[in-house]
């Protein structure tokens, strides 16, 4: 029998564990991480510039500190999740009504000149949906809705496996439900925007007599108050005629709700769940709503890294 000997160890190598870069851009503020692939957040920068002013150099400048938290430790991909209108296939912003400095802003390209890496741009709304699917409950799924609820509202669909991403498609908050409710900031009235935002909320409790200074939906839910306990079914009732829509047409099933519904808690989280199932047609999954717990900092941002994620 012949002896074979042992081999002589070599160095370990040890493999260098690929992060992910995600960016959100917003009207005077961008956030920038480094995450690892398992969602978690490594670093993390976030700086801010005059939304006002229609220099882009300002956003130049804004993106350039941000994306030093990528220096020296270049992400596989950078996802981009931004406001506005999109162009995913340009890599850019066409307009955003609150930020003129972002009108056609190339933030891809520029990104890219900055830290070497592949980025990917998309709405805000829809990117959100892909933070779910690879790391919160959207998990599995192959239908399912995301929602931003609070200062911010939209909706990210995934439907049959696939990001509902139409050229030029928004978020879902410019939606009509009231022909004749109030003026949008986009020029419309009725907006879906117009009657389930924390703007909505603090002008409506002022009206019934709660004040409008330090009201929050959380306030709101704990109050014994009966006038504070009207507006917030008030308040159920006007975010769900969006998505009872987006239910009627995709029947996603499953809708995750982000940001300020987190503050309602259990409480708010049953009472759109319940008026959602009351507006239903019948047949199909049984609408079903529950409230996200990544920290409300983190939506984008997770979603930016699971852009990068579905593109291979």
């Amino acid at each position: 029998m012949r002896l074979v000997p042992d081999p002589v160890p070599g160095p370990v190598v040890r493999a260098v564990p690929r992060t992910l870069g995600a960016v959100e851009l917003l009207p005077g503020r961008i956030r920038a991480a480094l995450l690892d692939r398992s969602g978690t957040v490594l670093e993390r920068a976030e700086t801010e510039f005059d939304a006002a002013s229609p220099r882009p150099a300002g956003v130049d400048e804004a993106l350039a500190r941000v994306a030093a938290v990528f220096e020296g430790r270049r992400p596989s991909g950078i996802g981009v999740a931004a406001a506005g209108v999109i162009d995913p296939a340009g890599g850019r912003v066409i307009e955003v009504n609150e930020a003129p400095a972002l009108r056609g802003y190339r933030v891809a390209e520029r990104l890219e000149e900055l830290t070497g890496a592949p980025v990917r741009v998309e709405h805000r709304a829809r990117v959100q949906v892909l933070g779910d699917r690879w790391f919160g409950p959207g998990r599995g799924r192959r239908s399912f809705a995301s929602v931003s609820t609070g200062e911010v509202l939209g909706v990210g669909i995934l439907y049959e496996g696939e990001v509902l991403a139409p050229e030029g498609g928004r978020s879902g908050a410019h939606m009509t439900v009231s022909a004749s409710g109030e003026p949008c900031t986009c020029g419309r009235r009725g907006c879906w925007k117009t009657v389930a935002t924390t703007r909505w909320l603090r002008q409506r409790a002022e009206v019934l007599g709660l004040g409008a200074a330090g009201v929050s939906l959380g306030a709101l839910v704990a109050s014994p108050d009966e006038v504070a306990r009207t507006l917030v079914a008030e308040y159920a009732e006007n975010l769900v005629l969006g998505l009872a829509t987006v239910q009627q047409l995709f029947a996603c099933g499953l809708f995750v709700l982000h940001g300020e519904a987190r503050e309602g808690g259990e409480p708010f989280r049953a009472l759109v769940e319940s008026r959602l199932r009351a507006d239903g047609l019948g047949g199909g999954e049984l609408p079903r709503v529950v409230v996200s717990e990544a920290a409300v900092d983190d939506v984008a941002l997770l979603g930016g890294a699971g852009l990068v994620l579905s593109g291979g």
